[in-house]
């Protein structure tokens, strides 16, 4: 790979310095001359000078990629040369007149190569503008949703708080009906706004550093105990991984915020993870609704909005922001469910730290344990 690399940097010097083609040029035209003279001068060897100032012109157009007239006038230089001479030697009973066919032949080859080159440089010029513009408009995208969700989220906090207002200045049963339907959609748009903020984030590059896998989740599951009457529990078993807290967060939290929508007080939501050459695996699971089969292949789509035929009542990205986050590390999300059963999903991940490495875990989270300490 690095010789690769180096070669290609060599060959972009060389294509990009006026002084190296001046270089390469002279150097051909001495080559060429010396072959055009052996050629003269040993005619009953021939054939090999003959074949080397071809060979010479086919490899000096691809590294300096000459232009069209330049080319044309190079071709006619080679052609004319070694033609006069083969010819002169046919005349003169050297070789065979049929031999001085070679000259257009080698010409016709040459001209085809130049048309296979051309259209490959028209075809990478085309493929870098593409390029170019693709990523102007990506950046554009995520300029338009970084500022419009910042400006987004800042007109909620106050419009929340104005609704909060309105809710505590009237007793009337309609008023605190109407402004709950307010703050439930300031909600939604909220969680909206965030999310794609999340979405730009896990398109970044990002570094990674070693992680205690089983600190962290346990951490992460009492963090979300008193957010939904279920029942918790972690168990964890992989010790240290590398990898980067705040992308595996925000696929934890998505997974968690999902399952939770999809089950009702005194459901089990589990979390499970354990090491697996080469990599790991985290597990959340629940006992809720589950997932229809037709919708097992499209949950991980951003436009995906249903669960088991009903509305989701969210934004939509949140296994989107699953998947994206974990394909970033190389890893891959997947899924098992059916109606009425609950659903399980199951991140694995690559992780170059070696089992040696790993220390024990603690022991398993329960959910009495979580909410004594809460």
């Amino acid at each position: 790979m690095t010789g690769s690399a180096e070669s290609r940097r060599c060959a972009m010097w060389v294509t990009a310095s006026p002084r190296a083609k001046r270089t390469v040029l002279f150097c051909w035209v001495l080559f060429a001359l010396v072959n055009l003279w052996a050629m003269w001068r040993f005619p009953e060897g021939e054939t090999i000078p003959f074949h080397f100032v071809w060979i010479s012109i086919a490899m000096v157009f691809g590294v300096n990629s000459w232009p069209l007239a330049g080319m044309l006038t190079a071709l006619v230089a080679v052609t004319g040369s070694t033609g006069a001479i083969m010819v002169d030697q046919a005349v003169r009973g050297v070789i065979r007149f049929e031999e001085v066919s070679e000259v257009p032949l080698m010409a016709a080859v040459f001209l085809v190569m130049v048309w296979h080159v051309r259209g490959r440089q028209r075809a990478l010029v085309e493929l870098q503008r593409v390029a170019a513009l693709e990523r102007q408009r990506g950046e554009t995208q995520e300029l338009f949703v970084r500022l419009g969700s910042h400006e987004l989220r800042t007109s909620i906090t106050v419009a929340r708080g104005y609704v909060e207002l309105i809710r505590s200045a009237h007793e009337d049963q309609q008023t605190d009906d109407d402004a709950g339907i307010v703050l439930d959609e300031l909600g939604k748009l909220d969680r909206l706004t965030g999310g794609l903020t999340t979405l730009m984030r896990l398109d970044s590059p990002v570094g990674t550093a070693p992680l205690d896998l089983d600190a962290f989740l346990e951490r992460l599951v009492r963090r979300w105990v008193p957010v939904a009457e279920r029942r918790w529990s972690c168990d964890s078993r992989v010790g240290t991984v590398q990898g980067n807290a705040e992308r595996l967060q925000a696929a934890m939290d998505s997974l968690l915020e999902n399952a939770i929508a999809f089950t009702q007080n005194g459901d089990s939501i589990a979390v499970r993870a354990w090491g697996e050459p080469p990599g790991f695996h985290i597990e959340v699971s629940d006992t809720g609704r589950g997932i229809a089969q037709e919708h097992l292949t499209h949950i991980f789509e951003q436009s995906w909005s249903t669960r088991h035929g009903d509305a989701r009542g969210g934004s939509g990205l949140g296994l989107a922001i699953v998947r994206a986050a974990v394909e970033a590390r190389g890893g891959k999300v997947s899924v098992t469910s059916s109606p009425g059963t609950g659903a399980r999903f199951t991140l694995t991940i690559p992780d170059p730290i070696q089992d040696g490495v790993r220390r024990a875990s603690p022991a398993p989270l329960s959910v009495e344990r979580a909410k004594t300490e809460h």
